[in-house]
């Protein structure tokens, strides 16, 4: 019989460990939530403007962030240009600025685009949820651990709000990690 040197030996068992783990992680994760829809069609013009964080799935980018806020508007070279600014640690903290660029998916009726911060690197963003009158929106990605709650003012009514989130949950949205932004 012929001996596998050392090396090979510590690919092929770091290979298997690393399919075992998959397959565990596989097998005991439920989520027997339908696929994730995007509204149908998103008018990019009417969506462009300043739009406050109501509330989000807590991330480490957005640690410490209050008074969160994200403007779009649309570039002449096709893309959807992306600034979000919070101020960090207080409501009258030191301004946060991040500016990026969004891309629409084709054949989405412009509700699915990747953003990019820092390229290569671009993370969906799908419109899961819009106002007739774009006076609010949901954001969300298809793993269901990025969730955001936009609205023209700093400020929703209450009843949307609920319902907003009654709409999340039957969509497989764990609404109990939602954190309220504050604007005050």
């Amino acid at each position: 019989m012929k001996k596998v040197p050392f090396i090979k030996r510590k690919g092929l068992w770091l290979l298997a460990v690393f399919v075992l783990t998959g397959l565990i992680i596989m097998a005991t994760t439920k989520n027997n939530s339908p696929a994730l829809q995007a509204v149908p069609y998103v008018d990019l013009k009417r969506y462009a403007g300043k739009w406050y964080e109501i509330a989000s799935f807590p991330q480490r980018f957005q640690k410490g962030c209050h008074c969160t806020t994200a403007e779009y508007s649309l570039s002449e070279k096709g893309y959807v240009i992306v600034e979000n600014r919070c101020n960090k640690d207080s409501i009258n903290g030191k301004e946060s600025y991040i500016k990026g660029k969004a891309f629409v998916e084709e054949g989405t009726g412009n509700a699915k685009l990747k953003v990019q911060f820092f390229w290569p690197f671009r993370g969906k963003y799908w419109i899961i949820d819009l106002a007739d009158d774009y006076s609010y929106a949901v954001v969300g990605h298809p793993n269901r651990e990025y969730l955001w709650i936009l609205c023209r003012n700093p400020e929703m009514n209450t009843e949307t709000y609920k319902q907003i989130l009654m709409r999340l949950s039957e969509n497989g949205f764990d609404v109990s990690r939602l954190q309220v932004t504050k604007h005050k």
